[in-house]
């Protein structure tokens, strides 16, 4: 029983590292000064022919790129990272406070259709349904704040957030939530490996 207890807490270790270590990495690649209006562009229309040409999950096609390139940071939509276990999910009014009464209006019909689905649920006051991409386990705790104040960026487990358009699966930076890839990274930066560190 002790040796399943074991197993069973060392595979949790592992996974929250890999998630902590993705949500700093990506913090950091967001912090990036703005694009030009010509790399812009151009990631803008990287981004809809690759958006066009795949199914997605997520209720509106949310491009982290295009948001990336003017220069937004990663806390201003995930505003909890610092302070709580969880990066947060924006609320709608994070959104309305650019794409309200057209002010962000989209570079393209793709675009603003995509951004005229945003003003739905900012005039419905409903929160978009968002669909988790990365997520450890059940019986493994993975405090962000933790991770972020220790000086780890996003892109250690979310992989260059600054080139990725629409979330459909964890970026391969994740390690698949592994704990494995957890504890290699714990055991490189000589930090705590005690079970209780990430199931309690």
């Amino acid at each position: 029983m002790r040796k399943i207890w074991v197993i069973s807490a060392a595979t949790a270790v592992v996974a929250a590292g890999t998630f902590a270590m993705a949500t700093v990495e990506a913090q950091d690649a967001a912090t990036q000064a703005p694009l030009s209006s010509e790399e812009r562009d151009a990631r803008i229309a990287q981004y809809e022919s690759a958006i066009q040409a795949q199914t997605h999950e997520q209720p509106i096609a949310f491009p982290h790129n295009v948001h990336s390139a003017y220069g937004i940071d990663c806390q201003y939509c995930h505003f909890s990272v610092e302070r709580s276990p969880s990066a947060g999910i924006p609320p709608v009014s994070t959104c309305a406070g650019c794409h309200q009464a057209g002010k962000v209006a989209g570079n393209s019909e793709y675009a603003q259709s995509q951004i005229s689905m945003v003003q739905e649920y900012i005039n419905s006051g409903e929160a978009i349904p968002w669909v988790r991409i990365h997520k450890v386990a059940e019986h493994v705790k993975f405090p962000h704040h933790r991770h972020i104040n220790a000086g780890l960026d996003c892109s250690t487990c979310h992989g260059d957030v600054e080139q990725v358009g629409v979330w459909v699966e964890p970026d391969p930076a994740w390690g698949n939530g592994k704990m494995g890839w957890c504890i290699s990274c714990h055991v490189e930066r000589e930090v705590n490996r005690d079970c209780t560190t990430c199931h309690y």
